[in-house]
């Protein structure tokens, strides 16, 4: 199905809309003429600097609803759910050392969050629900990584219980967003207007990365493709952490001196995007990995998705692809879709 056609008049609820993704995915569909927007997340003060930005950028803010709640809060939750044809769940704790340090914390909201989104979801009688992952749920090493790898597991379990529910569901996988909220870059960029030395964990340490436009594209491009309960995980860019810091320091044109701290608790050299064991059940083309469920014949549902092969059995970590070069860091620094 084509992407506008899709979203045309749809009513949509995006949880954490109010973050870097979220806040890029409710501009573009109120540009696909979404006939209502709801943000639901527990900050007023971002749902305040929002609703500032698009009237600002002359968007309709007519079509526009925010609704403070917490992914936790099942009663609040059906509420901002009601009526909604389709949900975008972005909500979750993202910081590996938080969450490694407060794991109870990361179930409640990664996992038990995720469970209050399907159970809403179904009750309400959506048509939709996609799930916005990351790479660390990928044979995962720290709590994050963990509850995220949970929560998918819910999501693709929730297609087969869902009962007679037109409803589908899905997860899509990314590596991080450059220039986000929660990304190394902003933490860089005030270490040089501050004048301090720029600190990185490892300047051989590889990462998937993209930007947040490039992300809801392709968030939409798999809400199209779904059959229902599958895994998307797309080819991203890799960069090392040090040529990283070196874009940003040579974009701000100061002379500032780089310090190693080495590895935060639950962090690794390397990120995986798919394990191997999940390769096993994958179909793939050039953009894409599909996973699907685990008692789906990769074979039968190669025919449902455009140009799909079967994947290889291996991993795909950020230590395989090709690493991009200085310039294209600092392209995608200044704005460039990757």
């Amino acid at each position: 199905m084509d992407i506008s056609e899709m979203i045309r008049d749809k009513k949509v609820l995006v949880t954490g809309g109010t973050g870097t993704v979220g806040k890029k995915l409710a501009k573009r569909l109120l540009e696909l003429d979404a006939a209502v927007v709801r943000i639901y997340s527990r900050d007023e003060h971002k749902q305040f600097i929002i609703q500032e930005q698009f009237t600002y950028q002359g968007l309709d803010m007519k079509r526009m609803r925010f609704f403070l709640g917490d992914v936790r809060d099942k009663e609040r939750l059906q509420r901002a759910m009601e009526d909604i044809d389709i949900v975008f769940h972005l909500a979750a704790l993202k910081h590996v050392p938080a969450c490694e340090y407060n794991p109870s914390e990361a179930v409640k909201t990664n996992v038990l969050g995720t469970q209050n989104v399907i159970d809403c979801a179904i009750k309400t009688g959506v048509s939709a629900v996609v799930y916005s992952s990351t790479d660390k749920a990928a044979s995962p090493t720290n709590t994050m990584g963990a509850s995220k790898l949970l929560a998918e597991r819910l999501i693709s379990s929730a297609d087969h219980w869902k009962g007679p529910q037109q409803i589908k569901f899905l997860s899509v996988r990314f590596g991080n967003i450059i220039n986000s909220r929660g990304s190394v870059v902003p933490l860089f960029e005030k270490q040089i207007v501050r004048g301090r030395p720029v600190t990185v964990t490892d300047p051989d340490m590889t990462r998937f990365f993209m930007s947040a436009d490039r992300a809801v594209e392709l968030i939409l491009k798999s809400l199209a493709m779904s059959r229902g309960g599958e895994t998307f995980v797309f080819k991203m860019p890799v960069l090392k952490v040090g040529d990283l810091a070196r874009a940003v320091v040579e974009n701000s044109g100061k002379d500032v001196e780089t310090s190693i701290i080495g590895l935060r608790p639950g962090e690794k050299m390397f990120e995986e995007l798919m394990s191997e064991e999940e390769s096993v059940r994958a179909l793939e083309n050039d953009e894409l990995f599909i996973i699907l469920p685990y008692n789906h014949d990769r074979r039968e549902y190669q025919e449902c998705y455009a140009n799909a092969r079967l994947a290889e059995c291996s991993t795909y970590s950020s230590t395989d692809a090709d690493l991009l070069k200085l310039q294209d860091i600092k392209d995608m620094l200044n704005g460039h879709i990757y």
